[in-house]
């Protein structure tokens, strides 16, 4: 079993042409989060971004159809995150209509692989109270993607795996329990998570007196703290 799943990760990323890693970071509307704050600043505005009246740091406008706040996170200088905050409130039940619809979104493009080996993992059941799950059981509402390399998407990564694990490894398989079947495969795709780890992109819902919003991350892990500066 441990020789096939070997064999399957070598093929499989034999198969699939990545660019370099440290060149490929996570992109917003089409802009490498990276590089220096006021460069951002100038590219956002070139996007439609103006800034906020009560924060110049602060941009303005409109994302997948909301009016939003745009956040620039630095480390050392350079930009690491980009973080986008609704800034109209939601009730109980757009709220959940917005997070599901968010999901299916990130799941039904081409440029997103999920984080989770389940998508219906992230979206919120209909008949799930969400204040009675925060005040209660302190459940956090997210969903967590990674973006894919400029030259994949996930279309081609599924084939990529389907032509491995279905095509080349038919006769092997066929010697395995269904069970471990299973475990390859979520050995495999956990595997395949890490390698695209350092391009996340989530979100999440935040709660302020009973109203709700949605807050979004776009993360380039390569420039976050990681112990450096210890």
């Amino acid at each position: 079993m441990k020789k096939i799943i070997i064999s399957a990760f070598v093929a499989l990323f034999a198969a699939v042409s990545l660019v370099q890693a440290q060149k490929d970071v996570t992109t917003f509307l089409g802009i490498p989060v990276d590089g220096y704050k006021p460069e951002m600043i100038q590219k956002l505005k070139a996007k439609g971004f103006t800034n906020s009246a009560a924060d110049k740091d602060i941009l303005v406008g409109e994302f997948n159809g909301a009016k939003v706040n745009i956040h620039i996170v630095t480390n050392n200088n350079k930009v690491c995150r980009i973080m986008v905050a609704d800034v109209n409130k939601s009730n109980e039940t757009d709220i959940k209509i917005r997070f599901n619809n968010l999901c299916r979104q990130f799941q039904n493009n081409k440029k997103y692989i999920s984080g989770s080996l389940s998508t219906s993992d992230w979206t919120i059941p209909e008949k799930e109270i969400i204040s009675h799950e925060l005040l209660l059981h302190k459940k956090r509402y997210e969903a967590a993607f990674f973006q894919l390399p400029a030259n994949l998407d996930s279309t081609a990564l599924a084939k990529e795996m389907q032509d491995v694990l279905l095509t080349k490894y038919t006769a092997e398989l066929s010697n395995v329990t269904e069970e471990e079947r299973t475990d390859m495969i979520k050995t495999i795709l956990s595997s395949i998570f890490d390698k695209f780890s350092k391009k996340s992109v989530w979100f999440m819902i935040s709660e302020l007196y009973g109203q709700y919003s949605v807050t979004m991350f776009y993360d380039n892990e390569y420039n976050r703290a990681n112990g450096e500066d210890l």
